[in-house]
């Protein structure tokens, strides 16, 4: 379920409207309290500038948070200047986006041969596609959800590959594993991030293109955590890649059935894939081990829900299940935990 892990809660940016946080939420990205968190302020002139004014409210945090893998992503960061920075392998090559959000309007900034690319796309990336006026709650704790986080909207990326790995490495592991995994294997085998980011002081990277995916020696998905199940999925994925990238001018159901076909990409990596490369309002996950209980509990109690469970409670909200789901997470209404969490094992260590 995209956005469904914690994070550390953002600091208020922007005016009231577009770019604001009222209060601290669960499900946002955080900004560092250091200034800029390693990035240049003075930094050579973007090869590529993007304006655009959205018609509602938009909130950078809710709206990418679920792009970013762990707080470390090496891939995504958040500045306190109010900038969410993203570096990414698009069609037209590795590309760097930062956006920025004030006075009712949105600033996009790129570096590198994919920047074009990100900035015609930067309205879609920020939920231009997404309808909220659509969604109409039938909960009262979705309603209150609703009304707190106006700036939700569901972002479209445009992307496959790059949600479909670290979606393939969270599979059965706990997020600390598949997190560090992603970070280690971007460090290890991606490109530093065009413009200004990727020479910081904390570097950013591009994931690696997905020939260098499959030349990764097996030792090294040993070193980085990740078993063979998951390491031979990925392999499998990337060998097709450019028919998976297809994918993305397909109907969600239609792109879903596409991930499927490959071996080790079910139902749950499939609707975490679409979720983000299609802003898809309805898919959502089966298959979580934690999102049937936070649904049931909220809805209706039942912390001990099961998938079916969870798509009858979804039922009334047909069409923005993902939706509701999102804004059942951000309401903070999830039972109690009752016991520790899951053991983390390292097979790098074995």
């Amino acid at each position: 379920m995209a956005g469904r892990f914690p994070q550390r809660p953002a600091l208020p940016h922007g005016p009231k409207g577009v770019g604001s946080a009222p209060v601290p939420v669960r499900g946002q990205v955080a900004v560092p309290a250091a200034a800029a968190a390693g990035i240049p302020r003075q930094a050579a002139v973007p090869a590529r500038v993007r304006r655009w004014v959205p018609d509602g409210p938009l909130d950078l945090g809710l709206i990418l948070g679920p792009l970013r893998r762990g707080p470390a992503d090496p891939t995504f960061r958040a500045t306190a200047d109010g900038s969410v920075w993203r570096a990414c392998r698009t069609p037209a090559g590795p590309g760097t986006l930062r956006v920025r959000a004030y006075g009712g309007e949105v600033c996009g900034e790129a570096w590198g041969p994919g920047a074009e690319w990100l900035l015609e796309r930067l309205p879609e990336l920020l939920g231009a596609a997404d309808d909220p006026g659509a969604f109409v709650p039938r909960h009262r704790v979705v309603a209150l959800a609703r009304h707190r986080r106006p700036g939700l909207r569901l972002t479209r990326t445009g992307l496959v590959l790059e949600s479909l790995i670290p979606s393939v490495l969270e599979q059965k592991v706990t997020t600390d594993e598949a997190y560090r995994a992603w970070r280690r294997l971007v460090r290890g085998f991606g490109e530093p991030a065009p413009g200004p980011a990727g020479v910081s002081e904390r570097p950013m990277w591009v994931m690696p293109a997905p020939r260098t995916w499959a030349l990764i020696p097996s030792w090294e998905w040993h070193r980085a955590g990740v078993d063979d199940k998951r390491a031979s999925t990925i392999l499998r994925a990337v060998r097709v890649a450019a028919r998976l990238e297809q994918a993305v001018g397909m109907p969600a159901d239609e792109a879903r059935a596409r991930l499927e076909v490959v071996p080790g990409v079910g139902p749950w990596t499939s609707a975490e894939v679409v979720q983000r490369s299609h802003g898809a309002a309805d898919e959502v996950t089966v298959g979580d081990l934690h999102l049937p209980g936070i649904v049931g509990w909220a809805l209706a109690g039942d912390r001990d829900a099961d998938d079916a469970e969870m798509l009858r409670l979804l039922e009334p909200y047909a069409g923005q299940r993902h939706r509701a789901a999102r804004l059942i997470l951000l309401s903070g209404a999830v039972p109690a935990r009752r016991a520790p969490k899951m053991r983390r094992v390292d097979i790098g260590l074995l």
